[in-house]
């Protein structure tokens, strides 16, 4: 894993090579990780200020319960620049990771978010400097690890 993280476009036949095991090994093992759910795909990474969305903020989302959550996800879903969105606790209902072009384009993006009815109120955080970016491979790692032991 921390090969094909590394170098994604390396390939089955180049990974086997560099590892020292056979290309059928390497396919094997892939696929059972696919079927498990743990690879969930080869896409690229795409980075959201490379394409001009350079500000990045978190929401957070207050919902009519009568409305439920189903239709609020339904109107994100809509909203290119909403990267994900997910059901919380605390004080508020979901919480959402958006981008914007400008700070002035934030706030068109949250008009955009809020415009459904079901949403009584946001909260919005931006961020500053992405400290440490998603990441799946250490855990990956610990969970490997913890197998071995």
């Amino acid at each position: 894993m921390a090969l094909l993280t590394a170098e994604p476009r390396i390939g089955v036949l180049e990974c086997a090579r560099r590892l020292g095991v056979a290309r059928g090994t390497v396919q094997a093992r892939l696929e059972k990780l696919q079927r498990r759910g743990i690879i969930r795909g080869f896409g690229p990474d795409l980075d959201p200020a490379a394409l001009g969305y350079g500000v990045t903020a978190f929401v957070t989302l207050e919902i009519r319960q009568s409305r439920g959550h189903d239709a609020v996800a339904e109107h994100l879903t809509g909203i290119p620049e909403v990267l994900e969105a997910h059901t919380i606790t605390g004080g508020g209902d979901l919480l959402c990771r958006i981008v914007a072009r400008s700070n002035a384009d934030l706030q068109r993006v949250i008009d955009q978010i809020v415009a459904h009815d079901g949403i009584v109120r946001a909260s919005t955080i931006i961020a500053l400097v992405e400290q440490i970016g998603y990441r799946v491979l250490p855990l990956f790692q610990a969970v490997a690890e913890q197998r071995e032991a």
